[in-house]
């Protein structure tokens, strides 16, 4: 992976790193909120499955994901608000993932985010089938963003699409499918950065894409947060892995050292871990440099990156 060479990545001062956080809370809250309404009990529906999947949505995150689509709805000029079921069901896939990755076929996590997984509480079959209504919510909730007043059908369709793309076998299932079979394997660097890319990157990729895409982007603004997502993926990922190496569990909500407990391929295990926080400052240089000709509407993100960098959860 070529470096960028770029020195030390710009520092968020006192005021604006506050800035950040407040804005972080409060974009979770409008989330949540919606969420919240998407995930209500009907009445009609088996109630411990609903249990299950709600359980699992609401144990806890970042939000990252949709926080993307926010942004690049925004940057895009289109108000956050016009595109919240699409953020919720970004969220709602990436907790299916999640369930899926716990199971004891996969990763057999006991814990995430703090709390006992979906099948250590509920079983195996009933985690399964609450990620698989999860997938199945997501699109329902993901086409109904067309019921929004400014928010074209045929932008929806192609958001459908993107979320469609970006989760499937070209994909984060692609990846997850090459991690499970790289584990314990010799690799080469630049088959790390794609396991990466295509099991973790992808989505976040895709749901700032989904914003810009719902947002009306003109194709040089799409191309500008589609590299920005490119980048901001893979820096994600190495600090995920590096936290994994040296975090705090009690700030991460799950045990450290799974992944080599599992010996998954993971990027300090291949580069080490002073290359692999130079990759993480790389990568997230890179997804400023593609901000450049968004200009200052683009602060957010440029901001959002170099936090993300820094996190210790």
């Amino acid at each position: 992976m070529p470096h960028a060479q770029s020195g030390p990545l710009p520092v968020l001062s006192p005021e604006a790193r506050s800035a950040v956080e407040a804005r972080l809370a409060a974009d979770r809250r409008a989330i949540e909120g919606a969420l919240g309404q998407f995930l209500r009990a009907d009445g009609r529906s088996e109630e411990r499955l609903q249990e299950a999947m709600r359980h699992s949505v609401f144990a806890g995150g970042k939000r990252l994901r949709p926080i993307l689509v926010l942004a690049g709805a925004e940057v895009s000029g289109m108000p956050a608000e016009a595109v919240l079921p699409a953020a919720c069901a970004v969220e709602m896939v990436h907790t299916y993932s999640l369930v899926h990755d716990d199971l004891p076929a996969m990763d057999n996590s006991p814990t995430r985010r703090g709390l006992p997984t979906c099948h250590v509480l509920y079983g195996d079959a009933v985690a399964i089938l609450a990620g698989d209504a999860l997938h199945a919510l997501a699109f329902e909730v993901l086409a109904r963003n067309a019921e929004v007043a400014d928010v074209p059908a045929d932008r929806v369709v192609r958001a459908i699409a993107e979320l469609a793309t970006g989760i499937g076998i070209r994909g984060m299932v692609g990846g997850q499918m090459r991690d499970l079979l790289a584990a314990g394997q010799p690799l080469a660097g630049a088959d790390v950065q794609e396991i990466h890319r295509l099991k973790t990157g992808a989505l976040i990729r895709a749901s700032v894409r989904i914003g810009g895409i719902l947002g009306g982007a003109s194709p040089d603004a799409l191309d500008a947060l589609t590299r920005y997502g490119t980048h901001v993926g893979l820096a994600f990922q190495i600090v995920d892995d590096i936290l994994d190496v040296v975090g705090e569990e009690a700030k991460l909500g799950k045990g450290t050292g799974s992944d080599a407990a599992q010996a998954k391929i993971t990027f300090p295990s291949v580069f080490g871990l002073a290359a692999s926080q130079q990759l993480a400052q790389d990568a997230t240089t890179q997804a400023m440099r593609a901000l450049e000709p968004l200009g200052p509407r683009a602060r957010w993100l440029r901001d959002l990156s170099i936090h993300l960098l820094a996190r210790d959860r």
